[in-house]
């Protein structure tokens, strides 16, 4: 099956490459010419504008954009669906909002044109181990894009099935889900990193924990001088905190235990903004997943004004005494 695709960054030029190790073909397009050129050298369809872009894709066509969420992909969206004609599909695969999703649905719909919204996970190690997807749109276009998704999708693979699922269907096991209509793809995958927020937090706050054990203000009796490293490594073979975030920490540990070429410095591409947003408007409480996005802002900042009144209470009260600025 043919596929375009707008970006070919990261994730966008490696989605290309295991479409076209399973005999797709790609058509694709980049700002970076030699982002196309490379794609185009190793057997896709190499176009300089979104006009040759659109012209080199059969009908009805498909076009997947995995630009930055905002700006980038609004207006990448609204120029493709001028281009574009009734029956054909856009497929925004990047981190957008999902309440755009359903606004550019709307608009496209008028024009005959299909709007697809998939939620995508597997970052740099998707082109071998697969994409995780959350899909939403409507059925004709989700069904008829069914072979894409089947093979950027991990698969069912070696994994054990769930207990209870023998004779349930469906394609949840291969890695991927149509969740429901337009916005419903990237509102699963919006909660989704939400949720990853909260467990990277809780790992880190873990190891924090364990690596101030043997700090000047444990009692000695108390003191543990612990391997992260291996710690990390323990917990992999059959913890019940297993899980591929815990791997790539253990990678992350054996590359550098102190961690020297990071800042701490930790940005969020919006997701867990919005997870807490719906969480307002649904009344729905989400004490770890708001801690967990308030504590990356807290990252970017030095020690704030309102933690310095904390300190000068502190001490007014009781006479605590705190470390001194630069102390």
């Amino acid at each position: 099956m043919q596929l375009g695709m707008i970006g070919l960054g990261r994730m966008g030029g490696n989605m290309v490459r295991r479409l076209m190790r399973n005999g797709h073909q790609g058509v694709v397009f980049d700002l970076n010419p030699a982002n196309v050129d490379a794609l185009a050298a190793e057997g896709a369809k190499g176009s300089k504008s979104m006009e040759e872009f659109v012209k080199n894709l059969s009908k009805p066509r498909a076009a997947w954009v995995m630009v930055p969420a905002g700006n980038a992909t609004e207006s990448t969206v609204m120029k493709l669906a001028e281009l574009m004609e009734p029956g054909d599909t856009i497929i925004d695969g990047g981190n957008s909002y999902f309440k755009d999703d359903v606004r550019r649905a709307g608009v496209l719909r008028k024009k005959g044109i299909h709007y697809v919204d998939v939620g995508t996970s597997g970052g740099v190690w998707g082109i071998e181990r697969g994409y995780c997807m959350m899909i939403g749109g409507p059925n004709e276009a989700v069904s008829r894009l069914d072979p894409i998704f089947r093979t950027l999708a991990p698969g069912i693979g070696n994994g054990p099935r769930t207990p209870g699922r023998e004779g349930r269907g469906g394609t949840a096991e291969d890695g991927y889900l149509h969740c429901g209509p337009s916005g419903a793809g990237h509102f699963v995958k919006m909660v989704h990193n939400g949720i990853e927020y909260g467990l990277m937090q809780a790992y880190a706050e873990g190891f924090d924990i364990m690596k101030h054990a043997n700090s000047a203000e444990v009692t000695p009796e108390n003191r543990f001088d612990l391997d992260l490293t291996e710690i990390a490594e323990v917990w992999r073979r059959g913890s019940v905190v297993g899980s591929w975030l815990l791997d790539l920490t253990a990678m992350a540990l054996v590359e550098d235990t102190e961690l020297k070429r990071f800042t701490g410095n930790v940005q969020d591409s919006g997701e867990g903004r919005w997870t807490i947003l719906a969480a307002i408007e649904e009344a729905v409480p989400c004490d770890v997943l708001s801690a967990s996005l308030y504590t990356r802002f807290r990252s970017r900042q030095d020690h704030t004004y309102a933690e310095k009144l904390l300190s000068g209470m502190r001490n007014k009260f009781g006479g605590h005494v705190e470390r001194a600025a630069g102390g």
